[in-house]
């Protein structure tokens, strides 16, 4: 493994980990009033296609990370929307 996919994981697991503890909070609570439905319908297009990119592109750590976070923002985005 090069520094260059060490510093990706790196990168990938500190940003998926750091979105766990809030997306965790919503899904147990189902209160999204402090979201916003335009910006997280927004976040999820763009984890979406992070994770496209990263299968195209044959990057696993952008893959793996936009993979989980996408499954969580998904998650949340339906919140948002059936809980309103």
């Amino acid at each position: 493994m090069n520094i260059s996919s060490i510093i990706g994981y790196l990168a990938a697991f500190g940003t998926t980990v750091s979105f766990l503890p809030q997306a965790i909070k919503t899904i147990q609570t189902k209160d999204t009033s402090g979201i916003s439905l335009a910006m997280y319908s927004l976040f999820t297009a763009g984890t979406l296609l992070w994770l496209i990119y990263g299968i195209m592109s044959g990057s696993l750590p952008v893959a793996v990370a936009n993979a989980i976070t996408f499954i969580f923002a998904s998650i949340i985005l339906v919140y948002k929307i059936r809980y309103k």
